[in-house]
């Protein structure tokens, strides 16, 4: 039975992929608490196990890799949910949708990036429009998202369970958010989007938008095209999905929780259209994505 060690696993995410990983086919190998940061500990479980999850800020993350690196050709293959390693050279990105060619190279490679939750939205949308010429690489795109508060780290969360929170706040108003670079690279962007980011006072769940104006793009295309580019991009697709949009009109960021589901649908008319994604951010967005990955990598 291969064997894992989630690097960080008290955290949210590493706590869900442990709860998803439990009973299946990878042995989940732990430190005891006292031991979690101690150097010499983890090296010694990174050079008996053939799998670490990286569930840490990105400093850390980069540490760990370095520590990983010191066992030489008895290093361990890494699958890295931080952001730290999303566009570095070397790691092969662990969106397996990206492309037809994506699951063998996450099955093969021995670094993988897992995606970001709102980036895993958004390079669904845009990344087979920008591939077929429907959306040119130099288009200014705006990205807005809501997402529920476990996505904002343990200080988010606890100020949202002890004192209840603010019903909606937007945040990174500065328009730096982290997740930027990674969408511009694997959705094959040349301008850099705007990305408005919220948070809502809902523990999990995600929407994201993307507004174009159909009828300022070259080539005058329409919704129902690039409904057709979608449908036949995820087709046969086991975890990404292109629905109908529902007669209410209306869609809430939570109908996906605990599942792994990515949900896109297309809404518009009159040269306008709204590319919208629909998940939950610890499913899809996180732990599920990540245990797809290592599914792929012990195959």
């Amino acid at each position: 039975m291969p064997s894992v060690f989630i690097d960080g696993e008290a955290g949210t995410t590493g706590l869900k992929i442990r709860e998803r990983l439990e009973g299946g086919v990878l042995r989940i190998r732990s430190l005891p608490d006292a031991l979690r940061k101690n150097p010499e500990a983890r090296l010694a479980l990174m050079a008996d196990v053939d799998i670490v999850v990286l569930c840490l800020p990105d400093e850390a993350a980069r540490e760990a890799v370095a520590l990983a690196d010191a066992l030489g050709a008895g290093a361990p293959r890494i699958l890295d949910a931080s952001t730290a390693h999303r566009t570095a050279p070397g790691w092969t990105y662990g969106f397996a949708e990206l492309t037809p060619s994506q699951p063998a190279a996450i099955a093969s490679a021995r670094r993988v990036s897992n995606p970001g939750c709102y980036a895993t939205a958004a390079v669904a949308l845009l990344r087979p429009l920008v591939e077929r010429g429907i959306l040119p690489r130099e288009h200014p795109v705006t990205i807005n998202a809501i997402s529920g508060y476990s996505g904002g780290g343990r200080a988010m969360i606890e100020a949202h369970e002890a004192s209840g929170g603010p019903a909606f706040e937007l945040y990174a108003l500065t328009l730096g958010h982290k997740h930027v670079p990674e969408i511009m690279a694997h959705a094959g962007l040349a301008t850099r989007p705007i990305f408005v980011p919220s948070v809502g006072h809902f523990r999990q769940g995600m929407l994201l938008s993307i507004p174009l104006h159909l009828d300022m793009i070259d080539g005058g295309h329409s919704v129902g095209e690039i409904e057709a580019v979608l449908r036949q991009h995820y087709a046969g697709s086991r975890y990404v999905a292109v629905r109908d949009l529902p007669e209410s009109e209306k869609l809430e960021p939570q109908a996906l929780n605990d599942t792994d589901v990515l949900e896109l649908f297309v809404a518009g008319r009159d040269g306008q259209a709204v590319l919208i994604a629909r998940l939950d951010n610890l499913g899809k967005g996180a732990a599920g994505a990540a245990v797809q990955n290592l599914s792929l990598m012990i195959r």
